[in-house]
């Protein structure tokens, strides 16, 4: 792997697109918390036309100097992107466009018209042509040193202002009333972010293209987002996401081809990059421990489990029928709850406490204003899943009443019969 980072021919598109991703997946964390991930999208696409009229105009500036043209390119691009965030501003706060469709139309009318200016250059000039696919579809496989040093200084400008404006950043997107009421100038915040949100697209947008360039800005903060509810650590996962993805992006690129047994397959590192960052996007939302969807169904298949688990133990108390299987019983005996088809002192105990929750949980409903006749099936499902802590609160609130809706007497209930033996008198 470190031939990645040593090989002249791969130690360019290796750290240009990581730096690359660490700028985009830095920026993209703002967009993503103030809900405008199609921005991204929109001036990416508004940038399109602008490197079309620059690569007319480089071709005739600079028709030796590939840097010459480059510059002009990305100057191109930076109009046109900065042009596209005016016509969207415009369009949202004097002409009262709604957001959506403020962006659908930049997007949809900037790109509509790179588009047909470059299909006419597709014609009269078709080397042109070409160097305008380059911006269009990324071509990070041909990055030099030189790239290195842009992608680098643009990531060091990104940390540096997010790390000085971090805790305004933090008021202004969480608290935007408090920002104003403390004489935060909000607009010039937002301004300098939008910039910077240009920039990084502008420059990206030579490694992975128009087209893909918002994947990089939305793919790993969606990812970091499944793992953290801090703000810092948020933008650091980010970074790290983007950074691992640029890497991959660049390994599979090259090897694939080589493990499918198709060493002729060229496989361009810009989308593989993309499909490496959704990847990390998807198994995040699938995996993380708090809301990814296989951890959220583990953790109710374990719940629904220990449900029919306590049901059996309630039933086993109560000598009512119950379907049973060998399993469940099982488990009952390795925690110690039963013994031979029959309940331990413990399973006792761990019983009543399951009727004691579900008769305190009647008594709640009725005394919020429910019929009595309408608690039993709710109080069923809550049976399983009051804490200690909400129990005490139960008690305190309803001054530890002895009986239940229905007369029955509550285990745990202060009075002169022990709970056990109350409980069994009254079944």
């Amino acid at each position: 792997m470190l031939q990645f980072f040593l090989d002249p021919v791969l130690r360019a598109p290796t750290l240009g697109t990581m730096l690359m991703g660490l700028a985009s997946g830095m920026i993209g964390c703002l967009v993503f918390l103030r809900r405008r991930s199609l921005l991204g999208e929109a001036l990416s696409h508004a940038a399109y036309p602008g490197v079309v009229i620059s690569v007319a105009i480089a071709s005739f500036l600079f028709p030796f100097s590939e840097k010459g043209a480059l510059l002009s390119i990305l100057i191109g691009a930076l109009i046109a992107s900065l042009l596209g965030l005016f016509a969207i501003d415009l369009l949202e706060k004097r002409l009262n466009v709604k957001s959506d469709a403020a962006l659908c139309f930049v997007l949809s009318t900037f790109f509509g018209v790179g588009v047909l200016i470059a299909s006419r250059l597709q014609m009269t000039h078709p080397l042109w042509f070409q160097q305008i696919q380059v911006f269009l579809f990324g071509q990070a496989a041909t990055m030099v040193d030189g790239d290195i040093g842009i992608y680098g200084l643009l990531a060091c400008l990104v940390i540096a202002i997010l790390t000085a404006f971090l805790p305004k950043l933090k008021i202004l997107y969480f608290d935007p009333d408090f920002a104003k009421t403390v004489g935060m100038k909000t607009q010039r915040l937002d301004a300098l972010i939008y910039v910077l949100l240009v920039l990084a697209i502008v420059v990206g947008m030579r490694s992975v293209g128009v087209v893909l360039m918002s994947a990089m800005l939305i793919a790993p903060p969606a990812a970091a987002r499944q793992w953290t509810n801090r703000f810092s650590t948020f933008f650091l996962l980010s970074a790290f996401f983007a950074l691992v993805s640029g890497f991959l992006g660049n390994v599979l690129s090259l090897y694939v081809p080589n493990w499918s047994g198709a060493p002729h397959l060229s496989l361009p590192t810009g989308p593989m990059i993309v499909l490496c960052a959704v990847t990390l996007c998807l198994l995040s939302l699938l995996l993380s421990p708090k809301t990814g969807l296989v951890t959220r169904l583990v953790r109710i298949g374990r719940f629904r489990f220990r449900r029919r688990q306590e049901n059996l133990l309630k039933a086993l108390y109560k000598k009512e029928s119950y379907s049973k299987s060998w399993w469940l019983m099982k488990r009952l005996e390795m925690k110690g709850w039963a013994k031979q088809g029959a309940l331990s002192e413990v399973g006792i105990r761990e019983a009543e406490k399951l009727i004691r929750l579900h008769r305190l949980w009647e008594v709640y409903l009725v005394h919020m204003g429910q019929g009595a006749e309408r608690v039993h099936a709710n109080a069923e499902e809550m049976e399983h899943i009051l804490t200690p802590e909400m129990e005490k609160e139960l008690q305190a609130l309803l001054d530890h009443p002895q009986v239940d809706p229905h007369k029955q007497p509550i285990p745990g209930a202060s009075s002169g019969v022990s709970p056990e033996a109350s409980m069994r008198e009254n079944l």
